[in-house]
């Protein structure tokens, strides 16, 4: 997916999330998040926002911690969520498309990076807002669960602290049965290896829509459906948080 479709869709995405947690309430509980309030999801989600974007605006060219979690609530939380949502998709899309900062997975330039990883966080917290209301929560596109998939198997799970592990090596398939999209994932006592394709002899195949997929390897939603060893899914539901 291109920079521009990213931007797009964290603009649309942090607005629906602001609008579901105004109508949830920031005391509502958010099902997705054990433990969490709306008001919890807001603050982080803020926070993150305003972290990715002094990368950006800042050209900041090593890691920093985000400035911690503000003692707001009710409308002055979501004014302040918005204020930093909508500076995040204004930094984004006038920056140049050779900035220089920090990142943390592969991309074509640290901006795609920036994009894509907000675009993602923002959906999947968006996600989390709405489930604290009642009725179906706002679709996601096929092409961009495809590539939050990919984003999660091929960046977040080939880094180093990737806790999905066995002793024994496994190969576990990822099918999105509303696409030809496949992946293939490695598993051993080192970090997985992922690949778009393929491989015979899996041990166990998780398959869905794209966009049932998406949410459930990001522990939203259960496994639409798994066939063989179950035992690799449950490590993934019991090893995958990404922190």
């Amino acid at each position: 997916m291109e920079t521009a479709q990213h931007i797009r869709i964290l603009d649309a995405e942090g607005q629906l999330l602001a609008r579901a947690a105004e109508e949830a309430g920031t005391e509502a509980k958010v099902p997705t998040c054990p433990g969490w309030q709306v008001r919890d999801l807001v603050r982080h989600t803020g926070m993150v926002h305003r972290w990715a974007t002094a990368f950006v605006a800042e050209g900041r060219t090593s890691y920093h911690p985000g400035e911690g979690l503000p003692d707001l609530d009710g409308t002055e939380l979501l004014t302040w969520f918005r204020e930093g949502h909508r500076r995040l998709v204004d930094t984004l899309a006038g920056a140049p498309a050779d900035v220089d900062c920090w990142s943390f997975l592969p991309a074509p330039s640290p901006l795609a990076f920036w994009a894509r990883r907000q675009a993602h966080e923002t959906t999947v917290h968006r996600y989390d807002a709405e489930s604290a209301l009642a009725g179906t929560p706002s679709p996601i596109a096929v092409d961009f669960a495809l590539d939050g998939i990919d984003e999660l198997l091929l960046g977040f799970h080939a880094r180093k602290k990737s806790r999905v592990r066995t002793e024994v090596p496994r190969v576990l398939r990822v099918r999105a049965e509303d696409t030809d999209a496949v992946w293939t994932v490695r598993l051993s006592p080192e970090p997985p290896v992922s690949e778009l394709g393929e491989l015979t002899g899996a041990d166990c195949e998780l398959a869905g829509p794209a966009a049932e997929l998406y949410l459930s390897l990001w522990n939203r939603r259960p496994f639409p459906s798994v066939t063989g060893d179950s035992s690799i899914a449950t490590l993934w539901r019991e090893t995958s948080a990404v922190n």
